[in-house]
C-alpha cells in the first residue's frame, strides 16, 4: 500500500480505501489513528466519517486478547519491526510498542554502532548504497555520514556552516557552532522577543536601521556612528546575525539574538569533588543550605575553591535536569521536598471569582481602629479530607464569636445561604462589613452582600494577619473541633454552646473581660 502524506485533500482515494477506513474504524481506536495506519489523509477521514452520518463521539479504545498479544509477538520475533507488524495487523502501534518495552524489547536503533560499521564498510572500499544496506541503515542517514551532514531537529547542518531547517522553510547561512544551529531560525516565544534586558544590547529598531544604512551602502563606521555604537558592535552584529543566504535581514537576526540569550551555565555541585563531599554530607545532617553556604567561609578562609551560594545549593536539590545532588540527600531538607514550589508572580494573579473583589485597602477607617462595632472577619475551619467544615465569624471590636453551621459540604452556594442564615440573626447595628481571605468559598460574596447590606472585603493573597481575629479564634476553635475530626456531626446546637462558651471566656485583649460583656457595653454606648 501506498503511504500518502497527512493533510493532502487532493488525493483521489478509492473505494476499497475508504471501505477498509471504516472496517478498521468498526472494530476500535480514534479516526487519527487509523488514517495513520491506512495512510490516508485526516481530513478526509473526518469528511467520510461525516458523510456517513457516523458517531461523532470519542471512539472506544480497542481491547486486546491474549491471542491478539500472541500473534504480534510471533511477527515480531521473525520480523524484528514493530511498526510493521502493528501495520500488518492493524493494531494501534503506541499499543505495540508498549508491549515491547514491557517484555524488555529494544525498539530504538543503536545509531552509532551503525554508523561505526558503515564508516568501516566504506574504508573498506564497499558501495554508499552496499555499505547502507550491511549497516541497516537508509540512504539518506548513509548520503549526510558521507557528506558530513549533521542531523538536528527538523533540519540538517552542513559542513560549510549552512542549515536547512524544514519547518520554517528556510536555509541559514554563517552558523559558527552546533549551539548556533539549534537556535538560528528556531520558533521564538514572542515575550523574549519583546523584552529589553539593557541598553547595551541592539534593539528590534537599531536592527532595522543597520540593515537600512547597510543596504544604502555605508561602512560599518559609518553605521557604529549614527548608532552610536563601536564599529566592532556593528561588525559582529552582522557576522554572527546574518541568518539567510540573501544577506543581513533585522527580524532573522532578532530573533537569533533572543534565542541565543539562555546560557545554561555548568552548576558548581555536579562534578565529584570536595566542595560537593562537604555540601553533601551537610546535607545529611539536616543543614540548611545557607548554613553551609556560610560555614564553608569559616572553614575554609583561604580555599576559594570552596565556595558556593545559597542558591546553587536550593539549584541542585530542586532542578532534577541538573542532577547534581540525589534525592535521598534532598529528601534530608527541613521542609521534606525534593521540589521547588513555585511561586506565582502577584501582579499576574487571575481572580478567582467571576465578580470583581473589593480590597480590604477600600475598608473604612472605622473597621481599622476598632471603635464601633459590627465589623466582622470570617473564615472557614476544615475538617478531615477536606471535606466538612465550620463557617467561623468574629467581631472585631469585642471578639464575639459566631459559628455558621454547614450540614453536608463548603461549596460557595452552601457558605453564602449559611452566612445569610446566621447574619440575619443579628441586630441592624451589627451588620456592617465583612473580611474574608480569597478562599473560592466565598466566589458567592455578591449574593451575601445583596441579601445582607453587608460590605464584603477581602484579604491580600498570602495575608491571614489582616485577620488576626478570625485566625486567633480559629486555633481556640481547635480545641473544641481537633484537625482531623468530622465535622459535619456537630449540631447547631452543639456550635451555639462552643460559642458562648468562648464568648463567656475573659481575655487579655479586652482588659479581662468577656467578648459578651465588651459587646454589650458597645451596643450600649452606640
Amino acid at each position: 500500500m501506498v503511504i500518502r502524506p497527512r493533510g493532502r485533500e487532493n488525493v483521489q482515494y478509492k473505494a476499497k480505501e475508504r471501505d477498509e477506513f471504516f472496517r478498521r474504524l468498526d472494530r476500535g481506536g480514534t479516526i487519527r489513528a487509523v488514517a495513520a495506519e491506512l495512510g490516508l489523509s485526516v481530513e478526509s477521514c473526518y469528511r467520510w466519517r461525516n458523510e456517513a452520518g457516523v458517531s461523532t463521539s470519542r471512539a472506544k479504545s480497542r481491547v486486546y486478547t491474549a491471542e491478539d498479544k500472541a500473534e504480534f509477538f510471533r511477527l515480531l520475533a521473525s520480523t524484528g519491526n514493530v511498526s510493521k507488524v502493528a501495520k500488518e495487523l492493524g493494531f494501534v502501534r503506541v499499543t505495540c510498542y508498549k508491549w515491547a518495552h514491557q517484555a524488555g524489547i529494544f525498539t530504538g536503533k543503536d545509531t552509532r554502532a551503525q554508523r561505526a560499521r558503515f564508516e568501516r564498510l566504506r574504508a573498506d572500499g564497499v558501495s554508499r548504497a552496499d555499505a547502507a544496506r550491511r549497516a541497516g541503515v537508509d540512504k539518506r542517514s548513509a548520503q549526510d555520514w558521507d557528506k558530513g551532514i549533521k542531523q538536528i531537529t527538523g533540519g540538517r547542518v552542513h559542513p560549510d556552516g549552512r542549515v536547512v531547517r524544514y519547518r520554517q522553510a528556510a536555509i541559514l547561512a554563517n552558523v559558527k557552532s552546533p549551539r548556533d544551529a539549534y537556535t538560528r531560525g528556531a520558533p521564538v516565544d514572542l515575550a523574549r522577543l519583546e523584552t529589553v534586558i539593557d541598553s547595551r544590547y541592539l534593539s528590534l529598531i537599531e536592527r532595522e536601521r543597520i540593515h537600512d544604512l547597510r543596504s544604502r551602502g555605508d561602512s560599518i563606521r559609518s553605521i557604529g556612528r549614527a548608532l552610536g555604537r563601536s564599529a566592532s558592535t556593528i561588525s559582529r552584529e552582522i557576522a554572527r546575525n546574518t541568518a539567510t543566504t540573501v544577506g543581513y535581514l533585522p527580524y532573522a537576526a532578532h530573533r537569533i539574538a533572543a534565542a541565543r540569550r539562555p546560557r545554561r551555565r555548568a552548576c558548581k555541585l555536579e562534578s565529584a569533588g570536595d566542595l560537593r563531599a562537604y555540601v553533601a554530607a551537610k546535607l545529611r545532617k539536616r543543614w540548611s543550605p545557607e548554613q553551609i553556604s556560610h560555614r564553608l567561609v569559616k572553614d575554609f578562609p583561604d580555599d576559594q575553591g570552596m565556595r558556593v551560594s545559597t542558591e546553587t545549593i536550593y539549584q541542585a536539590i530542586y532542578v532534577q535536569g541538573r542532577g547534581a545532588l540525589k534525592r535521598e540527600i534532598a529528601a534530608s531538607m527541613r521542609r521534606g521536598r525534593t521540589t521547588r514550589k513555585p511561586r506565582r508572580d502577584p501582579a499576574k494573579r487571575t481572580s478567582r471569582f467571576v465578580d470583581p473583589m473589593v480590597s480590604i485597602a477600600e475598608r473604612p477607617a472605622e473597621a481599622e481602629d476598632r471603635a464601633i462595632p459590627g465589623h466582622w472577619e470570617g473564615d472557614l475551619i476544615v475538617g478531615t479530607m477536606g471535606r466538612s467544615a465550620i463557617g467561623t465569624l468574629v467581631e472585631r471590636s469585642s471578639r464575639f464569636v459566631t459559628l455558621v453551621h454547614l450540614e453536608h459540604d463548603h461549596t460557595a452556594e452552601t457558605v453564602r445561604d449559611g452566612l445569610i442564615t446566621t447574619v440575619a440573626d443579628l441586630p441592624a447595628a451589627l451588620r456592617r462589613s465583612l473580611t474574608w481571605d480569597q478562599g473560592t468559598e466565598m466566589s458567592g460574596h455578591v449574593g451575601f452582600q445583596t441579601a445582607t447590606d453587608m460590605a464584603v472585603y477581602f484579604c491580600d493573597p498570602g495575608s491571614p494577619w489582616q485577620r488576626g481575629s478570625n485566625e486567633n479564634t480559629n486555633g481556640l476553635l481547635r480545641q473544641y473541633f481537633p484537625k482531623g475530626t468530622d465535622l459535619s456531626r456537630h449540631t447547631p446546637a452543639e456550635l451555639r454552646r462552643v460559642a458562648e462558651d468562648l464568648n463567656e471566656r475573659p481575655r487579655k485583649t479586652l482588659d479581662w473581660d468577656t467578648p459578651a460583656e465588651r459587646l454589650h457595653a458597645l451596643l450600649n454606648a452606640s
